[in-house]
């Protein structure tokens, strides 16, 4: 079996009748009379970023976008399935504040994997209260590896706090559990990804152990989910892959209070596989809309409807990325001219703020977009 994480040099939703998110599956129907295209505008508001990730409103209404590197090895190497993880230390996050761009956090744990290429750090962030800065740290490999990296191995795989004195500490080690436990039973590999804070807790999804998890606030993980491999039909890409895994991305809490979960799949990141999972508590995970391609990001906007970034509309991130939205069992294509994009947010302004570009070092933007 080929086991794919997420992969950070990392489009349709086709709607039925859906009443009961519970239940009911919003589907591939392949219809192109439900596909509605928008007009949108675009600006530039940040530029030059390293590898842009993730992004975030803070409590002070800055934009907050996670840098997760530039293509420089500072330390030891790590053997890892594909390549080597290469100590880089160049992940950051940067603020817009008042117009300004400025970066606020650097030398965060982020490697360079010159084999794929593959920079792997910081990849998502969120705030609790006035200034705690939660922070996701990516790993991409076996988290046995990290040792290899000896005194540099601190932080990968894990989730991390800044606080606001600047101080940084580990706040739970989501590598180590897929290490001892491996939940989904498949490659034994770890990618901490999404993030969502709430009061006293959050939320990580692992890209590459396909799992959900819930951190207490004394740090205790609590395993919520895995999600499934999915069958590669017979084709131009099985043989070789008969299967891909799901690769969760981004959690969010839905209207309905259950968290929803997304997800990019795996090789060969065909078009149309990608699914978007309800998680309610005590339950498995439900499919809530399906035919979406290599999701990286999703919100809900104050109108209730869900708002999907689309990395790429191809095989093998092959094609544009766009950003939809679901509304009334109708998707609309807000636009699909997007490089690679990986983050989203919704501004108080109603604007949409999209990170993008990130395979470039140094070439990654937010946009902001208008419909």
């Amino acid at each position: 079996m080929v086991r794919s994480r997420l992969i950070p040099a990392v489009a349709a939703l086709f709607a039925v009748a859906c009443t009961d998110p519970s239940t009911a599956v919003i589907s591939d129907a392949l219809d192109p009379s439900l596909d509605v295209t928008a007009a949108a505008t675009t600006q530039v508001v940040m530029s030059n970023l390293n590898s842009p990730r993730g992004l975030t409103f803070g409590p002070d209404g800055s934009l907050y976008v996670v840098e997760s590197g530039a293509p420089v090895i500072n330390g030891p190497c790590a053997t890892v399935v594909r390549g080597q993880n290469c100590y880089s230390g160049t992940g950051s996050i940067s603020r817009l504040k008042k117009g300004v761009q400025e970066r606020i956090v650097t030398g965060l744990p982020s490697i360079l994997n010159p084999a794929i290429p593959d920079i792997a750090g910081p990849q998502h962030v969120a705030f609790q209260g006035t200034g705690n800065m939660y922070i996701t740290i990516g790993w991409g490999g076996a988290p046995a590896a990290r040792s290899q990296l000896g005194s540099f191995s601190a932080g990968f795989g894990s989730l991390m706090l800044v606080k606001p004195n600047g101080k940084r500490e580990v706040v739970a080690d989501i590598s180590a559990y897929e290490h001892s436990n491996n939940p989904d039973s498949g490659f034994v590999d770890s990618n901490p990804y999404g993030l969502l804070v709430e009061a006293g807790r959050q939320f990580v999804t692992d890209a590459g152990g396909n799992s959900l998890f819930e951190i207490s606030p004394s740090g205790n993980l609590s395993l919520l989910a895995t999600f499934p491999r999915i069958a590669v039909p017979s084709g131009p890409f099985n043989p070789p892959f008969a299967f891909s895994e799901a690769v969760p991305t981004l959690v969010r809490r839905g209207p309905d209070g259950a968290l929803y979960v997304s997800t990019l799949t795996g090789v060969p990141f065909r078009p149309g596989a990608a699914t978007i999972f309800r998680v309610a508590p005590g339950n498995a995970p439900q499919a809530y809309a399906t035919g979406f391609t290599q999701v990286t990001a999703i919100e809900w906007g104050p109108d209730g409807s869900l708002y999907v970034l689309q990395y790429a509309s191809a095989p093998f991130f092959g094609g544009p990325g766009s950003l939809i939205r679901l509304k009334d069992n109708v998707r609309t294509t807000i636009i699909a001219t997007l490089t690679k994009p990986t983050g989203l947010a919704i501004g108080k302004d109603g604007a949409f703020y999209v990170a993008q570009n990130h395979a470039v070092p140094g070439a990654g933007e937010v946009l902001r977009i208008v419909p």
